[in-house]
């Protein structure tokens, strides 16, 4: 069986600029959550995107949980979430003891309706937080959005783990709400392993976001504690993994780039195939490239012969009002995200590919319609 290809894996510089970052830490033996490469990954982060501040944290869940507390979400409070996406989205605001409303997408994005952010406002008008998600690299209609939110005078929270180094009208994503939250799971665009950053433009808020996640303690000389902590600070060594990372940062958003264009140039004259949306205003990063399928072959016909040749690929997001945990909270919507669910997979998209591996998958897949 040929060499494996994996859908997104870690993908360390030629260069070794984690190492240098790494070594550092070690000879000075700064292994801990706190260190100059915390310090400085939230730093060149930050400028990175355009936010005046960031705190490394160890998850990008860990993110959205301190930006809703921050936010002032709270018990019994509502949270508008899309419902296409990733558990680690939601899964916060039950932290919070708040109460999610799941919001449709719209074929135009993939990503929240703002039609329907709209409906649900008008449905539920004492809402706390909104959180948008930028799915698979594709950023949502932000000034539309953007806007409901301002009208309502709602706190709104990007969950750009996907979209790092995705621009919405010339700036980042992550950087149009009161917070934006960043991932770097082993499986995105650059990787720390695991962790991730939360950023502002209120840098008190990050400030006390850094407080809360360091176990809320207090500045004295012994052990005190007013407010709930928790463990949620990026260690040292992690951090600089991400600091020789985001020195890649823009050659894996061309990467990603470049595999989306080969899928579409190759498999978009197939009949029924449709590939993730673009608008003139969206300069994404593609994280994972996304088809959806309106013919015979199905998505399971896709990914059952590509794990036949020892080639990853996965459905798309399976719609949170969809979940057994969430399916008991309302949702807004239509069966977009459904039909999205139902159509869609994602193509092995790891930016260690060679034209080769392309040629490969393209020629398995269109082997199906032969």
């Amino acid at each position: 069986m040929q060499g494996r290809i994996f859908l997104s894996s870690p993908h360390m510089s030629d260069e070794g600029y984690e190492m240098q970052y790494v070594k550092e830490a070690f000879d000075t033996n700064w292994i801990a959550p706190l260190g100059a490469n915390v310090n400085e990954f939230e730093n060149e982060l930050a400028s990175k995107v355009g936010s005046k501040a960031g705190a490394a944290l160890s998850s990008g869940t860990g993110a959205i949980h301190l930006a809703l507390k921050a936010a002032g979400v709270g018990e019994g409070d509502i949270v508008f979430c899309p419902t296409l996406t990733f558990s680690a989205t939601a899964n916060p605001i039950i932290y919070q003891n708040a109460v999610p409303v799941f919001i449709d997408s719209d074929y135009k994005t993939w990503n929240m309706c703002p039609k329907e952010l709209e409906e649900a406002f008008e449905k539920y008008p004492e809402v706390k937080a909104v959180i948008v998600v930028h799915l698979y690299g594709l950023s949502a209609d932000m000034d539309k959005i953007m806007e409901i939110c301002r009208r309502h005078n709602v706190a709104l929270i990007e969950d750009a783990a996907e979209s790092l180094g995705t621009y919405y009208k010339g700036k980042h994503t992550g950087t149009f709400g009161d917070y934006g939250v960043f991932s770097f799971n082993g499986n995105k665009i650059i990787t720390t392993s695991g962790g991730g950053m939360l950023v502002s433009d209120n840098e008190e808020r990050i400030a006390k976001a850094r407080f809360w996640a360091t176990q809320s303690r207090d500045q004295a000389r012994h052990y005190q504690h007013s407010e709930l902590g928790f463990n949620y600070r990026m260690s040292n060594v992690v951090a600089g993994i991400g600091r020789g990372q985001l020195k890649v940062l823009d050659d894996r958003v061309a990467k990603k780039n470049y595999i989306f264009e080969f899928y579409k140039r190759e498999l978009s004259g197939l009949d029924g195939v449709e590939f993730m949306p673009s608008n003139g205003w969206n300069e994404p990063n593609y994280w994972l490239s996304s088809m959806t399928l309106h013919g015979k072959v199905r998505p399971v016909d896709v990914m059952d012969v590509l794990k036949k040749e020892n080639i990853e690929s996965r459905p798309v997001w399976k719609p949170m009002h969809m979940q057994p945990f969430f399916e008991k909270y309302d949702f807004v919507g239509t069966d977009v995200s459904e039909k999205l669910f139902e159509n869609g997979v994602c193509l092995p998209s790891d930016t260690k590919m060679t034209d080769g591996d392309l040629e490969r998958v393209c020629e398995i897949i269109k082997g199906l319609w032969r």
